[in-house]
């Protein structure tokens, strides 16, 4: 029987304490834009590996990085995490070889939370958020002890209540898709729809999943389908 070996990185490699895994497509094969891959608290960049394979053989280039305090990133989480997004962002570009290569963002969770506010210092022209956090949500979570990674709560609390999420995305221009479950037992689906009413592009849109969990959009193989045609859509000039 004949094995099929996976699909592995480009690059494996870390940058100012960041862990990241950076994927492209075959040299040859110029990459239609690029996705920078958020996770949720708790989690790493492994845990999205199967968006960020779909994402490749979409012929995106993507990078995955585990945020401070997870994964094989050093320290804690901290008020540097908007800024995180933004050099990752950067430097999908600079190793892309493509200074000017259209990107975007994906986030889930925390990682949505984060999508959503740093698009504007990412540069993003698109941001697809599942089940995104509140800054609100984010902030008791920190205050109660409710997660168990290492975090600066005092400047991540800093950082949230100097990025409201309802403000950020009525400040967008570019499409934001939001997927969210009905059944998200941890983060309301009014939330997303409450964003969704301040979304400014016309290209935007929210779809709003029957029943499910907080991690079963992220993902649902037909869900992992329409974020990429949506980023074909929102990155590829053509």
């Amino acid at each position: 029987m004949r094995t099929i070996d996976p699909v592995l990185p480009t690059e494996v490699a870390s940058a100012d304490g960041l862990a990241y895994s950076l994927w492209l497509p075959d040299p040859g094969k110029s990459p239609r834009g690029g996705v920078v891959v958020l996770h949720g608290a708790g989690s790493c960049k492994e845990n999205h590996y199967d968006f960020v394979r779909g994402a490749l053989a979409a012929r995106f280039a993507a990078l995955a990085f585990d945020q401070r305090g997870h994964g094989e990133s050093d320290g804690a989480l901290d008020g540097r995490a908007v800024e995180d997004v933004a050099s990752m962002a950067g430097l999908l570009r600079t190793r892309s070889g493509l200074p000017e290569l259209p990107v975007a963002v994906r986030g889930s969770s925390l990682g949505g939370y984060l999508a959503i506010v740093a698009a504007r210092e990412a540069l993003a022209r698109a941001v697809i958020a599942i089940c995104p956090a509140s800054a609100e949500g984010l902030r008791r979570g920190l205050t109660s002890g409710r997660f168990g990674f290492p975090a600066d709560v005092a400047a991540l609390e800093r950082m949230l209540s100097e990025h409201d999420e309802f403000a950020a995305i009525q400040s967008l221009d570019i499409p934001v898709l939001l997927l969210h479950a009905e059944g998200d037992e941890q983060v309301p689906v009014q939330h997303s729809r409450e964003l969704a009413e301040r979304m400014t592009s016309s290209r935007s849109r929210l779809i709003a999943v029957p029943g499910g969990h907080h991690r079963s959009v992220q993902h649902d193989p037909e869900l992992q389908a329409v974020s990429l045609r949506f980023l074909q859509r929102g990155l590829d000039p053509g």
